[in-house]
């Protein structure tokens, strides 16, 4: 289950509710899909968008794994080279120590320079920062003292996992996967890239490491449960198109995203299927496509969606295709 949060201004995607009213439903939804057995919550992490796009999945995570007891929660992406790295190592172990390892991170590289920019970075620089984050958050949680920019330091305490908390690279270009390669943590794909998939597992051979990748099916839409699709896209189709033209008008030729749309209409939104509202019914036929691991996508507060009918959502999900589930 995803969240980001986002709060469209006027127009038809404007939600009935402020902000803090919208944040305080996503902790009661995340509580709810813990007791009904979801496995794992989404947060995001974009800078500056004028409609409140969550700038800071960190709190919000550990806002989660507080209100949960076994649900995964998943920070992805962490942009990580926007952290002072020390800083992130501190909040990472934290939230480790608190929520029992509950929490995987996975640290993005982003691709918006203006996010760059907002923070007083270096575009240009942003592998460099990459590295320098990820080899820091690696060497400060062994609780031993470590050279940082020049300086000897440590950071404490140690994340109750070990070897270290649940830490991916993500991305989706070969400098991503030749980055995890090096530094011995596990891939994690925006999108189904078979071909990137099979280099990083030929870069694992070379360097005789054990290649752990995270990609999505070919297949993973967006999933809005609802007993009549027509009358939900009717009524709650701009809400959707809000969130796939804002999320395409960041998009790059270079980025890869299992969430790439280029839709202008809700009519067309629906057509091309990244985003769909399914019965329960339809919903587990959708699941069935993935008999060994079946994966089904909700974004119950997309784009300004009205709390109620995420809720309306949630409740058809959790008390009409969980139990119907093959793992169930």
């Amino acid at each position: 289950m995803r969240f980001n949060l986002v709060h469209p201004g006027p127009g038809p995607a404007a939600p009935p509710e402020p902000p803090g009213d919208r944040y305080r439903a996503a902790l009661d939804m995340a509580a709810y899909a813990d007791d009904q057995g979801l496995t794992s919550l989404v947060v995001e992490e974009h800078h500056g968008s004028d409609d409140g796009w969550l700038p800071s999945p960190l709190p919000l995570a550990g806002a989660f794994l507080g209100r949960t007891r076994r649900i995964a929660v998943s920070a992805c992406a962490v942009l990580a080279p926007l952290y002072d790295p020390l800083r992130l190592a501190e909040d990472l172990a934290v939230l480790d120590l608190t929520s029992g390892g509950r929490l995987v991170t996975v640290a993005g590289i982003g691709y918006r320079p203006e996010e760059y920019a907002a923070l007083g970075l270096d575009f240009a620089r942003r592998g460099a920062l990459q590295d320098e984050a990820l080899e820091t958050l690696l060497a400060a949680w062994t609780g031993e003292p470590f050279t940082f920019r020049g300086r000897e330091v440590r950071v404490t305490p140690r994340p109750y996992s070990r070897p270290h908390p649940p830490l991916f690279v993500g991305g989706s270009s070969r400098p991503a996967a030749r980055r995890a390669v090096r530094l011995g943590l596990p891939l994690f794909l925006p999108a189904h890239l078979p071909g990137l998939k099979a280099y990083y597992e030929e870069r694992c051979a070379e360097a005789g490491v054990d290649p752990v990748c995270l990609m999505p099916p070919a297949e993973m839409p967006a999933v809005h449960v609802t007993e009549d699709p027509d009358r939900a896209w009717a009524e709650y189709g701009e809400h959707f198109l809000y969130e796939a033209r804002r999320y395409a008008s960041w998009q790059t030729a270079d980025v890869r995203s299992l969430m790439a749309s280029g839709a202008g209409t809700a009519e067309e939104l629906r057509r091309e299927g990244v985003y769909r509202f399914l019965t329960p019914d339809e919903c587990l036929e959708l699941a069935a496509k993935e008999p060994e691991a079946p994966q089904v996508l909700l974004h119950p507060l997309v784009g300004g969606m009205p709390v109620d009918e995420g809720w309306r959502s949630l409740h058809l999900y959790a008390e009409r295709v969980v139990p119907r589930l093959p793992s169930s």
